[in-house]
């Protein structure tokens, strides 16, 4: 059964995300394909719970670490994000999945980050997935420090560091759990 979010906005060609009275009770966002040049509103939905984005414009994941109540965060296409260190501040997050389109994997293009040591260190963090975005150094080693993670979908990584990865770490690569507002 498909998850039903409180909120869906698909491409909406406004060039701003959606201001004035908000529903502040709304814990469950979606977000596709909208002509948006930003998402710094989103503060204000301060009790969202599930925020599931495609197509994210920001140059920063800001917007998002403001949010401290997530539990379960997917962001499709971040192309121009470098930093997840934002996301060190979702302390709640149980599921994170960051992707590329599907559209690149054939291209073997990435989005490439500085580390994933602000992943590793999410206090409550479970299931993750990162398809297409990967550090400079291509290793997963800094996962490997969290103490939470059970289980961690990759693609895009060189075999040997994937096959070492679990290895070492004995993690189910299962896919991640439907979104969920409770």
């Amino acid at each position: 059964m498909a998850f039903d979010f409180d909120v869906t906005l698909l491409r909406d060609q406004a060039r701003s995300f959606p201001s004035g009275p908000l529903d502040t009770s709304i814990q469950s966002l979606r977000i596709g394909h909208c002509k948006y040049q930003s998402l710094r509103g989103l503060g204000g939905f301060p009790h969202l719970r599930v925020l599931d984005i495609a197509s994210y414009p920001d140059t920063t994941l800001d917007p998002i670490g403001d949010l401290l109540e997530l539990r379960y965060l997917r962001i499709l296409h971040l192309p121009k994000v470098r930093s997840l260190a934002p996301l060190e501040r979702l302390g709640e997050l149980l599921t994170l999945a960051l992707e590329t389109l599907p559209s690149w994997d054939s291209s073997g293009r990435i989005t490439e980050v500085e580390t994933l040591e602000p992943i590793a260190n999410l206090p409550r963090l479970r299931h993750l997935v990162l398809f297409g975005v990967r550090p400079m150094d291509q290793s997963l080693k800094p996962l490997q420090a969290s103490k939470s993670l059970r289980s961690v979908r990759v693609q895009r990584y060189p075999r040997a560091e994937v096959a070492r990865f679990y290895s070492e770490t004995h993690w189910s690569d299962a896919h991640v759990p439907e979104p969920s507002a409770a």
